[in-house]
């Protein structure tokens, strides 16, 4: 999903490249999160970052004028842990996310649009305060629910639990008994978008 060098990376046949250079200048207010995870045998982990305030959350950040949503979450994957990996282009949850120091009352509510990212490989995050960490599906969702009130971490933790069973959806495809063209189209859900840089990672 995320290339930190110059070029395209190399063997690969498919897939949309986009200018990280150019995509900082599209930013818009609806939020986008990439839920990052791997699978390790029959175990799911997911990827989570730290905010300043140092509570664990999904990367995420604003919808972007001119990328889809898929597109906006894989630049947050990219640019909050360092992730390349396959997205998927549609959004298989939403919830109502929180801006803001929930301290004070300075605190907005937006529309959080989830979409699925299958990580390949990390490379140093651009924004390098966030500390990338994979955790077990149940550890991620005590992490999510930290810190926050009852409400807001079930949601979070919620969105843990839908993506879980995503996942193993998509896994089963893959060993179907359905018409090839069926099972191709589920398995294609994930899809490859690369990230070049123009600039060296962390020299924003």
């Amino acid at each position: 999903m995320a290339n930190g060098g110059s070029r395209p990376p190399s063997g690969t046949s498919s897939g949309k490249f986009f200018h990280v250079s150019r995509l900082r200048g599209l930013r818009g207010c609806q939020q986008v999160a990439a839920v990052c995870y791997r699978v390790r045998g029959e175990d799911i982990e997911f990827l989570l970052v730290q905010t300043r305030g140092r509570r664990w959350i999904f990367p995420k950040g604003n919808a972007e004028p001119g990328l889809t949503h898929a597109q906006a979450a894989a630049l947050e994957a990219f640019e909050e842990a360092g992730v390349h990996g396959r997205m998927e282009e549609a959004s298989f949850t939403r919830y109502v996310g929180r801006k803001g120091d929930t301290r004070s009352s300075v605190v907005i509510e937006l529309s959080v649009s989830a979409h699925l990212c299958e990580v390949t490989r990390l490379d140093t995050p651009q924004e390098t305060y966030r500390n990338p960490t994979w955790f077990s599906a149940e550890e991620t969702r005590r992490y999510l629910r930290a810190e926050r009130t009852e409400d807001y971490g079930a949601k979070l933790a919620g969105v843990v639990t839908r993506a879980v069973s995503r996942i193993r959806r998509l896994r089963a495809a893959g060993r179907t008994t359905e018409p090839p063209k069926a099972a191709q189209a589920k398995r294609d859900a994930l899809q490859k978008v690369y990230f070049i840089d123009r600039v060296r990672v962390g020299g924003r």
